[in-house]
């Protein structure tokens, strides 16, 4: 597979590349990170060609954007360069140490509110390409009478190319597409190896009717990419169920001298509803593993083998 393929977003003019970054790293989400190694990661990724960057006000609160503002006042932005990030937490100050507090706000005002913040912290030279409504479990009714309603008319005036909401569930996002003219939706956690749940009814709705999806939290959040096979675990708590599951899916894999990670991420590009994925990198290096990841080569007794021990869906697309 080519992480460097063109794939246009929705049916708008936004050509994303198959492989994009996660953003919530850069923000010191799962780990802290300096401000070297967060320019080592986007300075890896651009020069290698990717045109596609995620980011959201929740990462570090505003740190990610922030840095990715600093980044870019000091280095070329790509003119083909593809910028997404989200609405629904306002930052707060609280407390005398610059600290900030995310607190929900799906209003048109609050919309409005975060989506000018965004831009202070990317600094003027950036753009946003894409603007999602970010997850919004609690919140339907106000997210899509109001937000979207707001993030309708930034995309009418031109300010904004293309609307979503980005979600760790895909029910919602459904009702999102149905009963409203969005273009893209970041789904994160529900089409993995580990998880097929969106590809019931999501997946084939948005392949339907044109809608783009980008695919977030590749790695099951990180417990497809540890080395299970030489016994290290992740990081994060996770469910014995759904540990077992990629001990099972890793050990199918080494039978066929596949790295986990490989098999993960081109499991979700061979979907045909998928337009991106965006594996969230801590360092150049794991930028660097990304790309061969995806051009590693599997041969398809693999795909072949994982659904005969019923470890994907059987209907799942393969590559």
């Amino acid at each position: 597979m080519d992480p460097l393929e063109r794939k246009r977003v929705g049916h708008t003019s936004l050509l994303v590349t198959r492989l994009g970054i996660g953003g919530a790293p850069l923000g010191n989400e799962y780990r802290s990170v300096t401000d070297m190694e967060v320019d080592a990661t986007i300075t890896e990724a651009i020069g290698r060609g990717i045109r596609y960057i995620d980011t959201a006000p929740l990462y570090g609160r505003g740190r990610s954007e922030s840095r990715l503002g600093r980044y870019f006042a000091t280095h070329r932005k790509p003119a083909d360069l593809v910028l997404s990030t989200k609405v629904g937490r306002i930052l707060r100050q609280e407390g005398g140490a610059g600290d900030q507090a995310p607190l929900y706000d799906y209003s048109e005002e609050g919309v409005r509110k975060s989506f000018e913040s965004s831009l202070q912290r990317l600094g003027p030279d950036m753009t946003i390409d894409i603007l999602y409504i970010h997850d919004p479990d609690e919140h339907y009714q106000e997210a899509i009478s109001q937000a979207y309603k707001a993030l309708a008319e930034l995309r009418a005036t031109g300010r904004v190319k293309a609307i979503g909401a980005g979600m760790n569930q895909w029910e919602m996002e459904l009702r999102f597409a149905r009963e409203g003219d969005f273009d893209c939706f970041l789904q994160a956690g529900k089409y993995t190896l580990l998880d097929q749940s969106a590809d019931e009814k999501f997946l084939p709705y948005c392949q339907e009717k044109g809608i783009g999806v980008i695919i977030g939290a590749p790695f099951g959040y990180g417990v497809l990419a540890t080395d299970l096979r030489h016994g290290a675990r992740p990081v994060v708590s996770v469910p014995a169920a759904t540990l077992e599951r990629a001990l099972e899916i890793d050990a199918v894999c080494a039978r066929h001298d596949v790295p986990l990670r490989a098999a993960a991420l081109q499991f979700i590009l061979a979907h045909p509803a998928i337009t991106s994925v965006i594996p969230g990198s801590q360092t150049k290096e794991e930028m660097h593993e990304n790309f061969e990841m995806i051009q590693y080569d599997i041969p398809g007794e693999l795909w072949d083998d994982l659904k005969q021990e019923k470890l994907i869906m059987e209907t799942a697309p393969t590559p």
